[in-house]
């Protein structure tokens, strides 16, 4: 019996072959994750030093707002790039 009649006999519904895709998106998503997690670990990291630092508040809130500024700049190609490998994920499962 093929594993195709088998499919068909267990779940009423033909078998479907496996889908994958290309090996080197699983590394490079990892790669691009990681990369993010340490931006924003560093970003914590720098934010936690302003938020206990002895300025004053003013000068406090132009900090944050300049590294957050940063942060989001320096996250944004990685999130680019994520989100270009989630749509050609997508499109080998349609």
């Amino acid at each position: 019996m093929s594993s195709s009649t088998r499919g068909s006999l267990i779940t009423g519904m033909p078998e479907r072959p496996a889908r994958t895709y290309s090996p080197d998106i699983l590394p490079l998503m990892q790669s691009l994750l990681g990369t993010l997690a340490d931006i924003d670990v560093e970003f914590r990291t720098d934010l936690e030093k302003i938020l206990q630092s002895a300025v004053e508040e003013p000068l406090k809130q132009r900090a944050i707002a300049t590294l957050e500024k940063r942060h989001h700049e320096r996250r944004a190609p990685y999130v680019r790039e994520i989100n270009k490998l989630e749509k050609q994920i997508q499109r080998m499962f349609e």
